[in-house]
């Protein structure tokens, strides 16, 4: 399977980082990841065609999740095909008014969004050779992780915008691959101490990864909104990790 990350900050972009997406390629099979802006673009940046795209997944309904999704339909307007849209029941939901709000779900509309609710802990084939899982996490109602299953084998893990979750760390433990949110130092976690509640720092992040034996960690969601070197955030990881650790640029793609 190969993975390129379309972007790979948090909430509020960076110059060399855009909210945070990747697309899954399976066997041909084109997965979108969350769908913040300039998606088109981006897809193309990495060398596939929006039109190469079977399903989408929103981990969440906050906007850099999810504001893309109608500018995306709408550039697929006079293309004869069908995306399947996956997400928690309260993100489907959602989806369905944001798309309406545009009149994207009309006739007229040649690409046809097909809304399938992912319920907790639910699994669905989305080919002979790969199943996903979703595990809902605390970040916000309409939140779900998702696990990549390929050939009853090879896990790949996604999750999404959350806090330190030991449950979910032991639902994935050994996975092949992690790509987990990271979005600050652990010092600026003690200076806001609220974002505990949200979202996890590089020092903790690295000691969970390390105790539920993670192979592959690769975080993502940087915070745009404040300075700190990308070394800090390696230094606190390798603190405790020792597995391998690949930190994404934009654009940045890799086979697992």
């Amino acid at each position: 399977m190969k993975i390129s990350f379309l972007g790979t900050g948090g909430a509020v972009a960076s110059l060399e980082r855009d909210n945070t997406a990747f697309l899954l390629e399976e066997a041909g099979y084109l997965i979108l990841v969350d769908c913040p802006g300039a998606v088109v673009q981006k897809i193309k940046k990495v060398g596939y065609q929006p039109q190469d795209l079977k399903a989408i997944f929103i981990t969440h309904i906050h906007p850099d999740h999810i504001y893309g999704l109608p500018s995306l339909i709408h550039s697929l307007m006079l293309e004869e095909m069908s995306l399947q849209l996956y997400g928690s029941p309260e993100t489907i939901a959602f989806c369905a008014r944001l798309l309406d709000l545009f009149n994207l779900r009309e006739a007229k509309v040649k690409c046809r969004v097909d809304l399938k609710e992912l319920s907790p802990e639910g699994k669905i084939s989305l080919s002979p050779s790969l199943t996903v899982m979703g595990f809902p996490m605390s970040h916000h109602v309409s939140s779900l992780s998702f696990l990549f299953l390929h050939q009853e084998k090879k896990r790949i893990v996604y999750s999404g915008d959350t806090p330190p979750d030991r449950t979910f760390f032991q639902r994935i433990q050994g996975s092949d691959c992690l790509i987990h949110d990271c979005s600050a130092p652990s010092r600026f976690f003690k200076l806001y101490p609220e974002l505990h509640r949200v979202h996890t720092d590089s020092l903790t992040l690295g000691q969970l990864a390390e105790e539920f034996e993670i192979k592959r960690l690769i975080p993502c969601h940087f915070f745009g909104e404040i300075q700190f070197d990308l070394q800090e955030i390696i230094q606190e990881i390798k603190a405790s990790y020792r597995s391998e650790l690949i930190v994404p640029e934009d654009f940045f793609s890799l086979i697992v």
